[in-house]
């Protein structure tokens, strides 16, 4: 997920300061995510990922 996010904010050209200001979180925030570090906070993760036009698709194993 974290390669989709920063993946998407490079397509969009903005920069993670950029994206932090936007959004209200900052830029440490934005990096944990992108480099995928466990204890990102889930809502803040999804918030992130609807700013930049991302979904997240959840479905049932087997």
């Amino acid at each position: 997920m974290g390669q989709a996010i920063r993946d998407r904010r490079k397509e969009l050209h903005y920069t993670q300061a950029y994206l932090a200001e936007f959004t209200g979180f900052n830029v440490s925030f934005i990096s944990d995510v992108e480099r995928g570090k466990p204890t990102a906070e889930l809502g803040k993760t999804l918030r992130l990922l609807q700013t930049l036009g991302l979904e997240q698709l959840v479905e049932k194993r087997g």
